[in-house]
């Protein structure tokens, strides 16, 4: 008896094989001479006349013939398809991760559904933000955000200042240079706040992403070596068909 995946490793071969003769069969029946065929003998008048040797064409195609050779390869690929896809639905394996049943008894066909969609999401987790690692997170309760420690910075105000380079005497001015100093005027107290992940936890999710992907090709591993019946419909639909 075949397994699952024996069916599914002939599949695509049978289906390829059974598209190419179909095609092959079109287009034979479509070429027109060769569906044609003629005898012609002739009959001088009287025996003084020239006897000509009789000509002939013999019809290649039979149009009968193709439609059986048509359905010697479908049923071929319908019974292998039917195989398949009957088996699919008895077909059951557990995805199991850590030694915990997450999923009981699936089918195949949902199995790779979820192969499909865990490749899906691991991408998507993959591409998560996450936390600067230059500065310091930790989790606030009350605004349900991270947020980094208190940072103090200084606010200055440039100030003009005078610098007298010579006092004024009862000839001359005073000569005095304007300069501005920085004087400080307040204090900045910043916090950052991000809705981002810390890096182990994405790190995390990854992880048991790929837990259950493992799980999931393993389950449908095992699912494929299910013993399958052999389903024979080609045969009863063409039997009707070309009756």
């Amino acid at each position: 008896m075949a397994k699952l995946n024996q069916i599914l490793a002939v599949e695509k071969g049978v289906k390829s094989d059974a598209q190419r003769k179909v095609t092959d069969a079109y287009h034979r029946i479509q070429k027109t001479p060769l569906l044609s065929g003629i005898s012609r003998t002739y009959q001088p008048i009287d025996d003084e006349g020239e006897m000509l040797p009789p000509e002939s064409t013999r019809v290649q195609v039979q149009a009968e013939s193709v439609l059986k050779d048509v359905a010697t390869a479908l049923t071929r690929l319908f019974d292998v398809t039917a195989t398949k896809d009957w088996a699919n639905t008895q077909a059951r394996a557990s995805v199991v991760v850590d030694g915990e049943t997450l999923i009981e008894d699936a089918p195949v066909t949902y199995l790779l559904f979820l192969e499909k969609q865990l490749v899906d999401l691991h991408t998507f987790v993959a591409k998560l933000p996450t936390l600067d690692p230059a500065d310091t997170w930790s989790y606030d309760d009350n605004a349900e955000t991270w947020r980094t420690e208190p940072v103090k910075t200084t606010r200055t105000k440039k100030v003009p200042r005078n610098h007298v380079l010579s006092e004024a005497t009862d000839k001359h001015p005073a000569q005095v240079q304007v300069f501005t100093e920085d004087v400080v005027v307040g204090y900045w107290t910043k916090v950052a706040f991000s809705g981002a992940l810390p890096n182990r936890r994405v790190n995390e999710l990854l992880t048991r992403i790929q837990k259950v992907q493992d799980a999931v090709k393993y389950a449908r591993e095992e699912a494929n070596t299910w013993a399958v019946t052999d389903q024979e419909i080609g045969e009863r639909l063409f039997r009707y068909l070309l009756a």
